[in-house]
């Protein structure tokens, strides 16, 4: 086989390890449209490459609001790779004990919120923090990892804790220890992850039963979607009605946080 034709079955055999947690997959849309239909939102997270996934979610097209994005670039802008800003700082960073507590505090989160975190070895000591806060929050928390990457990996953490301890339900990319799939002759390192491929294919399955529930309930998802499908004119307006929804819904996030003053006691 071409190494083309090794990547594509290797990407098959993602598609059957994720088949596998359909169960799974709808007990997270479950959780999220309960957030989502009482007002609250999904808290995403992903530091490094994970952070992928979360603008997989939203917002993109076909994707919908009720997600809060948390994307921090320190730990996530990996252009420069060296230098100021460079790929060694976001590295040491998302190991940086107390850094979680730093982003949450930033928002008045509410028991009726949810949460995915998204790390491939969940290992790395910010994803599991939040992954913790968000617990001692009464937040319920869905965590993507790595199954057999993460039973291998040793945890930065002190106690040697992991994402998934921290986790009400746990869900696995597929893909193997070190991420990369495919040897190649006279080189001694595999190339060519499939993490992204796995956890994007259990967002976008996420995504899509939730769609249903929300549709279900009565509340169907304002999607964004191409003009080249529903015209300029319905595009646009879905666009902008989805943002403005995104807005509605952030705005709680900020409404009382901390510590109080007249306008949020006025409020």
């Amino acid at each position: 086989m071409t190494y083309t034709q090794q990547y594509l079955q290797k990407c098959q055999g993602l598609m059957e390890a994720v088949a596998l947690q359909e169960d799974k997959i709808l007990e997270v849309a479950r959780l999220f449209a309960d957030s989502i239909l009482s007002g609250r939102m999904v808290h995403l997270f992903g530091s490094g490459h994970s952070r992928i996934m979360v603008e997989e979610m939203w917002p993109r097209y076909g994707s919908f609001p009720g997600f809060n994005p948390i994307v921090e670039l320190s730990l996530t802008f990996h252009n420069l790779v060296v230098g100021a800003n460079g790929q060694r700082q976001a590295m040491f960073l998302e190991n940086v004990p107390g850094f979680a507590k730093q982003i949450l505090r930033n928002f008045d989160l509410s028991n009726e919120d949810s949460a995915l975190i998204i790390s491939s070895s969940g290992c790395n000591v910010v994803p599991i923090e939040l992954a913790e806060l968000f617990q001692e929050q009464g937040i319920k928390t869905v965590g993507i990892i790595s199954g057999k990457h993460s039973e291998v990996s040793i945890s930065k953490r002190k106690d040697g804790r992991k994402l998934r301890d921290f986790c009400d339900i746990v869900l696995d990319s597929g893909a193997p220890i070190g991420d990369a799939m495919i040897k190649v002759e006279n080189l001694d390192t595999p190339v060519a992850p499939g993490s992204t491929v796995g956890s994007c294919m259990i967002i976008n399955c996420i995504k899509a039963e939730l769609a249903n529930l929300l549709t279900q309930a009565g509340e169907p998802p304002k999607v964004l979607t191409a003009a080249a499908m529903v015209g300029a004119e319905r595009a646009t307006e879905l666009f902008q009605s989805a943002y403005d929804e995104h807005a509605h819904r952030v705005s709680r996030l900020y409404k009382k946080v901390g510590i109080s003053s007249y306008v949020s006691e006025k409020n």
